[in-house]
């Protein structure tokens, strides 16, 4: 699926940061984004799993900050289960660039929240990959989060099963 996404970015290099769209369709197209990744931000802290499956394409592919995969029915499924409750989850220094019918977000999140497993707060980076559907309509595709280490240069404790969308 990365390779994929790669190759499809490498293909539509000629469009990089949105040079080949119209200001307006690019300013438009950021606007979108920016609703899609509040949408996120509220699923995740609501468990909302209708909104985060509106959101979510089919072939969804995850990589959590602890490198592990998690498809659409699995990250829908924890997110129903309610075993992870995130309470914070602040946003910011989001960059949106746009390639072709692709858009390429990346953000540092500040998160609070647990797990059965214990605590997952903490701050993180993380990109999102957009790709508009034959509908016209914005779908996530991939998502891939890594947890930023603390000032002494340690990560904190590791939970076994946490949401991949902090």
């Amino acid at each position: 699926m990365a390779a994929s996404v790669l190759l499809l970015v490498a293909r539509s290099a000629p469009l990089q940061a949105g040079r080949g769209m119209p200001r307006t369709e690019r300013h438009e197209s950021r606007h979108e984004i920016d609703q899609l990744e509040d949408e996120w931000r509220d699923a995740v802290i609501k468990g909302d799993t209708a909104v985060m499956n509106s959101l979510l394409a089919d072939d969804y592919m995850a990589i959590t900050a602890y490198g592990t995969l998690q498809t659409k029915d699995e990250t829908l499924a924890l997110l129903r289960s309610g075993r992870v409750h995130v309470t914070t989850l602040d946003v910011s220094d989001r960059k949106v660039r746009f390639y072709g019918t692709t858009a390429l977000v990346t953000s540092y999140a500040q998160v609070q929240g647990t797990t059965p497993e214990g605590d997952l707060s903490g701050d993180y980076r993380y990109t999102r990959v957009y790709v508009r559907d034959p509908h016209g309509n914005w779908k996530i595709v991939n998502f891939e989060a890594s947890k930023i280490s603390q000032p002494d240069g340690r990560k904190r404790q590791e939970p076994a099963d946490h949401l991949v969308h902090p």
